[in-house]
């Protein structure tokens, strides 16, 4: 195995651990039935889609919009 091998395997183990990461940290729980910016219902599909979802689509793209800038 040469360094690049050896790189390509960490870099596999990391992203591995952060995913897991990331998929601890989230809520447990079908999440929000009314989103928490607009109050508009979350379809039911969403919130089994994404746990502990909070916005409806409209929101959370706005949302992810402004949190880039």
């Amino acid at each position: 195995m040469d360094d690049i091998d050896r790189a390509s395997e960490l870099e596999t183990q990391q992203r591995e651990r952060a995913l897991e990461a990331r998929k601890q940290s989230r809520p447990a729980g079908t999440g929000y039935s009314h989103c928490f910016d607009c109050d508009n219902p979350i379809p039911e599909a969403r919130r089994k889609a994404i746990p502990g979802v909070t916005r409806c689509v409209d929101c959370q793209q706005i949302h992810e919009i402004w949190g880039r800038k």
